[in-house]
């Protein structure tokens, strides 16, 4: 899903977004929003507010290259069971200030009482798709990369390491431009709005990296995202060191 609404220096840009059908609570894609816009000259703000998106993610790569591929590891978090609640978490390429977005991770959602986890890829604009069965279960460590082997393909593999087990795909869509890498926790859309966002405690991301065409970077210089929703602040975000970033539910 697209980066969209943003509050930079405490102002609000309101977002337009309309979602693409969807079933069974399936991750559900934006068809219109606003994209991210620095309000910066030299370099883009440190921290951002979003309707949807938290976590760590850059508004550029080092001068002259492109991001390539991203790397990310957490484990899978035991949520709160508020039935009907969701959300994600997953890592990308593109997005933040881009048209298109390869994205991988996994998704839980609360139904009758229980919770279900799954995982998925998506090149936005296009729909996300659900990898076959992956199982998991709440502390599971689950590994997420995503490699552009080229503008318009690339791979998603999503690893549970605590099992030894994995999917990976290899897709293709609209041209990337590169420009951005993400580590991301999300209130996905349903319909035309957002789904319940669900408890998930802290999620942290270890082992990031971001490879572009001319070497290989951790999270130093990265922007935070937290996720605002009606005046409140729903989530806190903290990059810990050079590869780790935590997102709490508040």
């Amino acid at each position: 899903m697209k980066f969209s609404a943003i509050l930079l220096s405490n102002v609000l840009l309101a977002s337009a977004a309309l979602a693409a059908p969807s079933s069974a609570r399936k991750r559900s894609t934006l068809l219109s929003s606003r994209p991210y816009t620095s309000q910066g000259v030299d370099s883009p703000l440190d921290h951002e507010y979003d309707s949807n998106w938290a976590g760590a993610a850059f508004a550029s790569p080092p001068s002259g290259s492109k991001f390539t591929s991203v790397v990310g590891t957490f484990n899978v978090p035991t949520v709160t069971k508020t039935n009907g609640a969701a959300g994600a978490a997953w890592v990308g390429i593109d997005g933040f200030n881009t048209d298109s977005i390869l994205q991988t991770g996994i998704q839980w959602q609360v139904e009758g009482g229980a919770v279900q986890y799954s995982a998925w890829h998506e090149w936005y604009p296009a729909d996300s798709v659900n990898f076959p069965s992956l199982p998991m279960s709440p502390g599971d460590e689950i590994k997420v990369t995503v490699v552009a082997s080229s503008s318009t393909s690339g791979t998603a593999t999503v690893e549970n390491t605590s099992t030894g087990k994995s999917v990976s795909k290899a897709i293709s869509g609209q041209a990337l431009a590169g420009q951005n890498a993400e580590w991301i926790v999300e209130d996905f859309e349903e319909g035309s709005s957002l789904v319940p966002f669900a408890n998930f405690g802290t999620i942290t991301f270890t082992g990031c990296s971001a490879t572009t065409n001319s070497g290989t970077t951790g999270l130093t210089g990265a922007d935070t995202v937290d996720i605002e929703q009606n005046n409140k602040v729903l989530t806190s975000t903290t990059i810990d060191s050079s590869s780790k970033v935590a997102i709490t539910y508040e």
